[in-house]
């Protein structure tokens, strides 16, 4: 057919190709779309044109006058959307309103109904097509993701994803567009361009197949982006040694998963070494690299002690404290102060950190035959732990002073013991043959028993002294674990955990631990000989402080089969209520600390509890694995303990000791093996 430029009124013909220049296009009155096109839309048809010109013509009619007389306008009466985008490119200069639109003049059908036909007669492409259109831009033409955009009117990150989508296996696409898979499966799919493993995972896919189902499995291989190791030696690092890092684009992967884990252990541990190496150099004679602290070196350690500061520094100190303060004063948090200012009183802050550190240090023989273990902490921090001394230098690293020989003494008998006959008489005998001699053991230990009598009976009416005794006995053994020196028959006995719970050790609560047990260690003398006037020296509430540390070291609360002490649990049970202790601020239920260790009725009822009835009830029917996976996700954040860590309700009844059911078949205590194990942990 003709073409016709449309300059004037046309004729009312029907039938025919025009050109009407864009400002004489208007809204049709009859179009069947009342909700208007999106901006997104519109960008998206606005760049389609600017790229490739008009594809479709739009469908018009004449405006005419009450009196039927044409006005020279058109009613466009399918492709308001392309008129919106043209009108948009003319807003941006990209083109003139006078600029010729190719249009069909129609005339003869309801515009009405041209419009719903447009809008309804049509089949949209399967998304699956799309994806793969957009990779065969990428592949086939070189276009980069910022030139696809353009060309459709969409924005970078959306074309990403697309050449993500188009990227996945072929035949799970295939899946898809059959229905066998939803966007949201794909999607999970997508997060690595594998498509062996993307098929693998797919084909041991059981019932459900929730998408975050397939992203685990998709990187159960992988080291997610906030492993400790990741974190320590950084994405950069990882990458420039050859690693690949796989991320998602769907979903927030907090900076992705990391593909090579041995790369990453071999990185990690170099890294540690070469800090190793800066710490060696402080005078040690060893240091040793881990990525997890060997917790059963079975070495002795030693600790900084107290050293006076130079007149000079006290003064710096003081100086500096008083400038802190006056910096600080009406402000809670950095965050508040003006930035020269959290500049200066974080100078002043360092500066006070680095004078403290002058008031510790190890002593020298301890450095020379010493060592440090340099490992890396639960957030990917490097912790370095100095002061260990392995067996053969303990000698040279803490010279004891051989005892004098006024100090030696016999072999004392038992309680139950008695001189043979006649060895009275002979002692007697002895004794007034030799004036000067040393009084008999038998009488020694008579005249000790009334005086050890009168310290029990003297001890019990000074409350005050008698803390500072049962403190002294107790600090002695635990931080001077080769030294006999209280008098007080007080045994404390710290079990390690480690034994009962894989990882406990490595645990943020467990680090609190360690450092509470350093910082009072850094404080003690050298020599036990002054450790009584140590406590003595200290103000009530440190000495108080003490005392709870120790106590708190020897708290035993587990629950063991071979074990059974019922009123101890039910002690512990009173004490954790006393504390207000609430143990979900350090533990969650997880496929690993408990939800893949229990049966499906034990995960069913935990998350009755801590979600819901109706949320027990869409998992009760899943495969275990699966099953344990959804509770973790679902528990997470809600607080839920199992019973057995739960601290029972001020004022409630104590609860049942737990028996076993069949105590015939009590498992019994291993034994123990490593005697230098339970040294390293009474040493620590």
């Amino acid at each position: 057919m003709n073409a016709v430029t449309e300059t004037v009124a046309a004729e009312p013909v029907s039938g025919v190709e025009i050109f009407v220049p864009l400002a004489k296009l208007k809204k049709s009155p009859r179009n069947a779309r009342k909700v208007p096109h999106g901006e997104a839309a519109i960008e998206a048809l606005a760049a389609s044109i600017q790229h490739k010109g008009l594809i479709q013509n739009l469908v018009v009619e004449p405006e005419t006058k009450d009196d039927g007389t044409p006005t020279g306008n058109y009613f466009v009466t399918a492709g308001e959307g392309r008129r919106l985008a043209m009108l948009l490119r003319a807003k941006r200069k990209q083109c003139k309103k006078s600029e010729p639109v190719r249009c069909w003049l129609d005339t003869q059908n309801d515009p009405s109904e041209i419009s719903l036909d447009e809008n309804v007669t049509r089949t949209p492409m399967h998304p699956a097509d799309q994806f793969e259109r957009f990779r065969e831009l990428a592949d086939g033409k070189g276009y980069g993701a910022e030139e696809i955009g353009a060309r459709f009117g969409v924005s970078a990150g959306v074309v990403k994803q697309r050449l993500r989508l188009g990227a996945v296996s072929p035949k799970l696409l295939q899946v898809y567009r059959e229905d066998g898979l939803t966007l949201d499966q794909l999607m999970a799919f997508a997060i690595t361009e594998d498509h062996e493993r993307q098929e693998q995972v797919f084909a041991n896919l059981h019932h459900n197949r929730e998408p975050w189902i397939i992203r685990r499995d998709m990187t159960a291989a992988n080291v997610p982006a906030d492993d400790r190791r990741a974190v320590f030696v950084g994405a950069d690092a990882y990458v420039e040694a050859g690693g690949n890092i796989i991320r998602d684009l769907f979903s927030e992967d907090r900076g992705g998963f990391f593909e090579d884990a041995g790369l990453l252990d071999i990185l990690a541990v170099e890294k540690l070494r070469d800090i190793a190496g800066e710490v060696q150099a402080e005078g040690w004679k060893w240091t040793e690299a881990h990525i997890d602290y060997p917790h059963a070196h079975g070495m002795r350690r030693f600790y900084p002690q107290s050293v006076p500061l130079s007149d000079e520094d006290e003064a710096r100190l003081e100086a500096l404290s008083a400038e802190y303060d006056e910096l600080a004063e009406g402000y809670s948090s950095y965050d508040e102060m003006p930035e020269d200012t959290a500049a200066k009183l974080e100078a002043v802050s360092d500066e006070i950190d680095t004078i403290s550190a002058k008031c510790s240090a190890y002593d020298a023989n301890v450095i020379a035959h010493g060592g440090a273990f340099v490992v890396l902490h639960h957030d990917g921090s490097v912790r370095v732990e100095r002061g260990f001394v392995r067996a053969e230098d303990e000698a040279l690293a803490d010279p004891q002073p051989e005892p004098e020989e006024s100090d030696a003494t016999e072999p004392q008998m038992g309680d139950g013991e008695q001189p043979e006959d006649g060895d009275e008489d002979v002692q007697d005998a002895d004794e007034d043959e030799e004036p000067g001699k040393p009084i008999s053991d038998s009488l020694t230990r008579d005249l000790s028993a009334h005086r050890t009598l009168a310290l029990r009976v003297a001890l019990a009416d000074q409350p005050d002294m008698a803390l500072i005794a049962l403190t002294h006995t107790l600090t002695a053994q635990l931080f001077y674990s080769y030294a006999e020196a209280g008098c007080l028959e007080v045994r404390p006995t710290v079990t390690p955990l480690g034994s009962h719970a894989d990882g406990i050790e490595d645990t943020p609560l467990a680090a609190r631990a360690s450092e509470q047990h350093e910082a009072w260690a850094e404080r003690m003398p050298r020599d036990v000989a002054d450790l009584w006037g140590f406590i003595v020296g200290l103000d009530e509430a440190k000495r108080i402080a003490l005392l709870a540390h120790c106590a708190a070291r020897t708290v035993n609360a587990l629950r063991l089969p071979w074990d059974r002490k019922p009123r101890s649990l039910q002690t512990a049970d009173r004490l954790a209520g006393a504390l207000a202790l609430d143990v979900a601020k350090d533990w969650t239920p997880t496929v690993d600390s408990y939800l893949g260790r229990v049966t499906k009725a034990h995960i069913v009822e935990a998350v009755t509890e801590g979600v819901s009835e109706d949320a027990a009830r869409r998992i009760a029917d899943m495969k275990k694995p699966d099953m344990a996976q959804a509770a973790e996700q679902l528990l997470s954040g809600t607080g839920w303990l199992p019973a057995v860590l739960r601290t029972p309700e001020p004022g409630g009844a104590d609860p049942a000791p737990v028996e076993p059911e069949d105590a015939d078949s009590v498992e019994q205590p291993p034994e123990v093996e490593d005697s230098e194990a339970s040294y390293a942990v009474a040493a620590e």
